[in-house]
């Protein structure tokens, strides 16, 4: 298939496809005569994964490290739940560092009386003078 067939068959676009080529997440895809690259559901099948690991936020090192994990058919799973849980640690963090932008900006808001005078404590907030 070619890269728009693999590109729909996978949910991945066609740049994208392009791109985990050149970082080698996925294998230089073969050519046809005509010089356009052309892709097996084996590639389809690579790429889905890539976008679901993706989808969790798996960064692209990690992605690596999933894909030789699930290529390794005699890897020992407690591998696999080590990044598995390390990524949970780093998405606690971010979540954990979203609900502190979240309080601080509510807290902003409840103070701004929203009506029609300069004062605005949000953006004394935003430029670091709230509460200085």
């Amino acid at each position: 298939m070619n890269i728009g067939e693999a590109a729909a068959a996978s949910g991945v676009s066609p740049k994208m496809i392009r791109y985990y080529e050149s970082t080698g997440l996925l294998p230089t895809a073969g050519r046809t005569q005509s010089g356009y690259r052309s892709y097996d559901m084996k590639d389809v099948h690579r790429l889905r994964f890539v976008r679901r690991a993706r989808d969790f936020g798996f960064a692209m090192p990690q992605i690596e490290t999933l894909l030789a994990l699930w290529s390794d058919k005699k890897r020992p799973s407690k591998d696999v739940k080590a990044v598995a849980l390390a990524h949970v640690a780093e998405l606690d963090e971010k979540i954990a560092h979203l609900r502190e932008m979240r309080n601080t900006l509510a807290h902003l808001a409840h103070c701004c009386a929203g009506d029609s005078r300069p004062d605005c404590p949000i953006l004394e907030g935003l430029e670091g003078s709230h509460g200085r």
